[in-house]
């Protein structure tokens, strides 16, 4: 088995009588994607959460790269090297590109800032940024301003925002939302090559992308995972597809 680099033990979660997560155990593998998929309300949010550490789950653990990181608050894991992208771009949409990139390398430092025009002037900083752009081809839009990208290079930039911080895996939530076909077809084939650098646990319900990218898929419905496998193991489980995929997904 390749080295496991993120790993939960029987998560549980519950907000009142809803059980968003109940006893969720999966693991994401060195180079490898791995996708989560199920229908709204299934609890992918709150499983993310909960890894990401903005929930603390009722019962269970989180482990990084081998480590408890149950007790450890999201600046912590991230610092370990945990990278996320978010369904709502959280980048500063009146920034430029480059800017964007920088203020991630100085996070990632740990540092605080006070004249931005200080921090754009530092060769060390502007290095990581400039590498991290250069790695998801933003190299040309470096001085275009966030506003102005396309939806699906937004993504991409969000992607170099969080290389920045060099991670050890990635966290992503619903990276296709909002993209057309097109966009989706070139952020399919720009995360193929991503997880030779850090692999990816992915939110997706982009059925096409999901099948297309993921070394394995685990299904959450209601709060549990019913099946994990290769796409064509869940293409042809027939629980799956009564609770999710539709009777006609594995013709």
């Amino acid at each position: 088995m390749a080295d496991v680099v993120l790993k939960t033990d029987n998560l549980c979660k519950s907000f009142g009588a809803l059980k968003a997560s109940s006893n969720v155990s999966l693991d994401l593998r060195a180079g490898e994607i791995h996708a989560l998929i199920g229908p709204n309300g299934a609890g992918k949010s709150t499983l993310i959460k909960q890894i990401a550490g903005n929930f603390a789950p009722d019962s269970g653990t989180v482990e990084l790269l081998g480590r408890d990181v149950t007790a450890l608050d999201t600046v912590a894991r991230a610092r370990m090297g945990l990278g996320r992208t978010f369904q709502i771009s959280a980048l500063a949409m009146d920034y430029t590109v480059l800017q964007n990139a920088v203020l991630g390398a100085l996070g990632g430092q740990g540092r605080v800032f006070r004249f931005f025009r200080n921090v754009m002037e530092d060769p060390a900083l502007l290095e990581v940024a400039c590498d991290a752009l250069e790695r998801v081809g933003l190299t040309d839009d470096a001085h275009r301003r966030t506003a102005d990208l396309s939806h699906g290079q937004r993504r991409q930039l969000e992607v170099a925002v969080a290389l920045t911080l060099k991670p050890k895996l990635f966290l992503m939530d619903e990276p296709m939302a909002g993209l057309g076909a097109d966009g989706s077809h070139r952020l399919t084939g720009f995360l193929d090559g991503l997880r030779e650098q850090a692999p990816i646990l992915l939110v997706e319900h982009d059925m096409d992308a999901v099948f297309a990218l993921a070394d394995r898929i685990s299904v959450l419905v209601y709060g549990q995972i019913i099946a994990t496998g290769t796409a064509a193991e869940i293409r042809a489980n027939a629980e799956v597809r009564r609770a999710y995929l539709g009777e006609d997904a594995a013709a």
